[in-house]
C-alpha cells in the first residue's frame, strides 16, 4: 500500500487509561435471602463496632470521592425496604450499611479510545488563535463495560495541543426521576416495535401528554390492583416500562467539570456498555447551537442506536432512535439541517455507507446508499469516522475501512455540499494506517476515530490506537482537499 499524497503529522500527545479514576456502583451479591443475611450481620454489630468500621471505610475512601456519605445514603435506600427499622437506626449504621452495598469501578482501567471532538461551550480566557475543545472517549473497565468520558484540550494558533489534566474525581450520573416523557413518542415507538396492543393502550391512555416514570409506575400498579394481571397485560407493562427507562435525563452539579463526568450504563439496554459516541456541535434553523451525540447501547445480545443531547455537558437527555433505518452501529449527524431536514451518515447494513434524512431527529425511515467498499484497503466494510465537516469544496467525510487481516484504516471522501448523496471524490489511499507503534493493543491493527475538527485550517483527528489508547494526527485542510479534488478517483 503506497503512502497518501498528504502531509500527516502524528502528534506526541496521547490519552492512556488511568485505573485511579473510579466511580461508585451499587453492589448486590446474590438473591434477597443473601442480602437479608448480610443486613442481619450488620445489625448485630454493636454501636462502637459500627463507628470503628465506618471510620476505617471513611479513612480509606472519603478522599477518593466528592461526597462518599451521599453515596452510602443512596445505596442504603436501595436495600432499606428489606429492613423493619431502617429509619430508626443511627446515621453511622445507615452509612455503614450503604458502604457494604457499594463498590468502586475503575471506568478506564482497561482502555481509553475511539474519541470525538467538539468546540467547548466556554472559550473565555484564551490567547488569540487558540480554542478550547471537549473530547469524548470510550472508556472500558472490568468486564469490558464501556462508558463515555470527557477530556478538555486547548489548540493554539500554531496547532499545538495542550491536554488539560482530568479532575481527581469522577461523577457517575443517575437518571432524574422528574424528567418528563412524551406519550406520543411512546405510541409511535410501540407501533414500530409491534408492541402496541389493547393492553398497552390501557396503560398509556390515563397518562398525560407528558409524564414521568412515577406516573407510569403508578398507573401500572393501579391497573394491577383493579384485577388486570393477565399475561397480555404483564407483557405490555414490560414493553412500556422498558421503553420509559431507555429514555432518561441525567444531571450533574452545575460546577462539575467535563472531565469529571462519566455517562455509565444505567438501563438494561446499556448493561454491557455504551460504545463509540460521535458528538457534533449542531446549529438549528434559528441559529441555536447544541451538542448531539449518537452512540451504540449494548446489552450483551443486541445493539441499540441511541441519541443524547446537551448544552453544557452537565445535563444530558438520552433518547432511543426509531425507524426502519435505525440499524447497526456508527451513525453520525450532519452539523446542520439540509433542505429543512436532519441528515445522518450510517452503516445500516453493516457494510456500506448510507445517507439518511428525516423531519424528526428521532425517527429515521428513509436512506440511500452512498457507496460500498471500492478500494482494496476497505473491501471488508466501510463506515464513517464521525460527522461530516463542512468546507467550501464539499462535505469532508472521514471514513474507516477494513481490509486484509482485519486492519482498520482511516480514509476520506468528499460529498457535494448541496446534494451529499453525490460522492465527489474518494481518497485512493488511507490518511492514517496503523504503524508499528499503533498496531499493538487489545484489538490489534486498528486506527479509528469518532470525529475530527478543523482548527485554523488544520484538520485535527483524534483517533484510537488498537482499542487501547488515543492519540492525535493533523493534516493541513487545503492539502487534503486538493488531494481529494485533483488526485482521487470519484
Amino acid at each position: 500500500m503506497s503512502a497518501p499524497l498528504v502531509t500527516l503529522k502524528r502528534r506526541s500527545e496521547q490519552f492512556i487509561s488511568d485505573d485511579r479514576r473510579v466511580i461508585t456502583r451499587l453492589f448486590i451479591v446474590g438473591d434477597e435471602t443473601r442480602v437479608r443475611g448480610l443486613l442481619r450481620r450488620i445489625l448485630n454489630m454493636s454501636e462502637p463496632e459500627v463507628e470503628r468500621n465506618l471510620r476505617i471505610v471513611l479513612n480509606d475512601f472519603a478522599a477518593r470521592h466528592r461526597d462518599v456519605r451521599a453515596v452510602f445514603d443512596h445505596h442504603f435506600d436501595a436495600v432499606a425496604h428489606l429492613l423493619d427499622n431502617g429509619r430508626q437506626m443511627t446515621e453511622a449504621r445507615r452509612w455503614l450499611i450503604g458502604a457494604y452495598f457499594t463498590m468502586e469501578y475503575a471506568i478506564e482501567a482497561a482502555a481509553l479510545f475511539n474519541p470525538s471532538i467538539v468546540p467547548h461551550f466556554d472559550q473565555t480566557g484564551l490567547p488569540p488563535g487558540a480554542r478550547r475543545y471537549i473530547l469524548s472517549l470510550r472508556a472500558t473497565g472490568e468486564g469490558h463495560i464501556s462508558s463515555i468520558v470527557f477530556r478538555v484540550c486547548v489548540i493554539d494558533s500554531a496547532g499545538d495541543i495542550a491536554v488539560n489534566p482530568p479532575s481527581a474525581f469522577v461523577a457517575g450520573g443517575r437518571p432524574d426521576p422528574s424528567a418528563s416523557l412524551a406519550k406520543h413518542t411512546f405510541f409511535l415507538k410501540l407501533i414500530e416495535m409491534g408492541a402496541y396492543t389493547e393492553m398497552a393502550g390501557r396503560i398509556l391512555d390515563p397518562l398525560p401528554d407528558h409524564f414521568i416514570q412515577a406516573d407510569l409506575d403508578h398507573t401500572i400498579a393501579r391497573l394491577r390492583e383493579s384485577g388486570l394481571r393477565s399475561h397480555e397485560f404483564e407483557e405490555a407493562a414490560q414493553h412500556v416500562t422498558w421503553l420509559a427507562r431507555s429514555n432518561y435525563t441525567i444531571r450533574f452539579a452545575a460546577d462539575t467539570p467535563p472531565s469529571e463526568v462519566v455517562i455509565f450504563p444505567v438501563t438494561d439496554n446499556e448493561s454491557r456498555g455504551i460504545e463509540d459516541a460521535r458528538f457534533v456541535l449542531f446549529t438549528d434553523d434559528d441559529a441555536k447551537v447544541s451538542y448531539y451525540g449518537t452512540y451504540t447501547a449494548y446489552n450483551g445480545f443486541r445493539i441499540l442506536p441511541q441519541l443524547l443531547t446537551t448544552d453544557d455537558f452537565r445535563t444530558f437527555r438520552i433518547m432511543t432512535l426509531h425507524g426502519k433505518c435505525v440499524q447497526n452501529k456508527g451513525m453520525a449527524l450532519f452539523p446542520r439541517k439540509l433542505d429543512g431536514q436532519f441528515v445522518m451518515i450510517s452503516r445500516l447494513d453493516g457494510e456500506n455507507l448510507h445517507l439518511m434524512r428525516s423531519d424528526n431527529i428521532r425517527f429515521w425511515n428513509d436512506a440511500v446508499t452512498l457507496r460500498g467498499p471500492t478500494l482494496d484497503w476497505e473491501y471488508v466494510q466501510i463506515g464513517n469516522c464521525g460527522s461530516p465537516i463542512e468546507t467550501e469544496h464539499g462535505w469532508l467525510l472521514l471514513t474507516h475501512g477494513v481490509g486484509p487481516m482485519r486492519r482498520y484504516c482511516i480514509g476520506a471522501d468528499l460529498l457535494d455540499l448541496d446534494d451529499p448523496t453525490r460522492v465527489i471524490a474518494i481518497a485512493r489511499q488511507p490518511i492514517i494506517s496503523p504503524d508499528a507503534r499503533e498496531r499493538e493493543g487489545y484489538v490489534p491493527n486498528v486506527v479509528y476515530s469518532c470525529g475530527a475538527v478543523v482548527h485554523n485550517n488544520l484538520l485535527v483527528i483524534p483517533y484510537g490506537l488498537s482499542d487501547s489508547a488515543t492519540s492525535f494526527a493533523t493534516v493541513p485542510l487545503n492539502d487534503l482537499l486538493s488531494y481529494l479534488r485533483d488526485e482521487c478517483r470519484s
